[in-house]
């Protein structure tokens, strides 16, 4: 039997009672502006095993250089990424071996995020780009409209990571006429483009939460990276799209927010399932 744990409270106090190599999977959709207090890390070191590749800590010469040069272009960047280095810092610690982290970001910062990404965790632990590509809402005519997401993907170990290949839901090919009847039957594997809608305003996932994201994105995620059984963790869970669709799959769940509604949207969409929910906020 699955179970899921939804916790309310302040993701970094959270994660830093989580153990160690805890954690399957990771999958955040971090806010770009949280209209919060953002708690800023004394850190000086990670508390990652050391590895090919990696770099030694926040001290290290390779991680200041750049995080610094990086700061210096803009500000409301460096308040972001203050915000939500030690977050991934402590997520890279309850990561498994064998574990795999999804970072959800927009055009805003995905550019700035992956070259500190790699500088903090190893650029050979880097596996994939993934864009969300969609076509809803407004459409501007002074420039391309802004119509996708960026999804980096990062792994523990190069060498022995979760990916079931066979798993994925597949996709009809674009040209179908160019490949065999039994391959066009069949479909393709996704490529790292993603097409998919955006929650429908009518549809049945909707639960009305601002910022929900589709079932069908954390679904190919959850099944490609994580097996049965396996623990997947979302300390920015909102309206609990990771926790309804872990739990249909078969995995366990943890999911982490410290916004009443979206602890309301999550207990009335989970509340069915055998999850348990701390709604006394975290270290009351």
């Amino acid at each position: 039997m699955v179970s899921g744990r939804v916790i309310e409270g302040d993701n970094l106090e959270v994660l830093s009672t989580l153990a160690d190599a805890s954690i399957d999977l990771i999958y955040v959709d971090p806010p770009f502006n949280t209209g919060r207090a953002q708690v800023r890390s004394a850190s000086t070191s990670r508390r990652a095993a050391p590895g090919k590749g990696r770099v030694t800590g926040f001290a290290g010469q390779t991680y200041e250089r750049v995080r610094t040069t990086l700061m210096s272009y803009d500000d409301q960047f460096e308040d972001y990424w203050s915000f939500l280095e030690p977050r991934l810092v402590e997520a890279w610690r309850v990561l498994a071996d064998h574990g795999t982290l999804y970072v959800h970001l927009d055009y805003r910062e995905a550019h700035y995020a992956k070259v500190l990404l790699d500088a903090l965790f190893g650029r050979p632990n880097f596996l994939n780009e993934i864009i969300w590509a969609y076509d809803y809402g407004a459409k501007p005519r002074n420039r391309w409209p802004a119509k996708h997401d960026t999804i980096l993907v990062y792994v523990k170990d190069p060498d022995n990571y979760v990916f079931n290949v066979d798993d994925v839901e597949r996709e009809p090919y674009m040209a179908p006429g160019l490949v065999t009847a039994e391959k066009a039957e069949r479909g393709k594997l996704p490529t790292d483009v993603w097409w998919h809608t955006i929650v429908s305003p009518t549809g049945r996932e909707k639960t009305g939460y601002p910022t929900q994201k589709p079932e069908g994105i954390l679904r190919r995620i959850i099944q490609a990276s994580s097996n049965p059984g396996d623990t997947v963790l979302d300390f920015f869970a909102g309206s609990g799209t990771t926790g309804a669709v872990a739990h249909a799959l078969g995995r366990n769940y943890v999911l982490v927010d410290s916004n009443p509604e979206a602890l309301d949207v999550m207990h009335a969409r989970l509340g069915s399932s055998d999850a348990t929910f701390s709604r006394v906020p975290f270290g009351a």
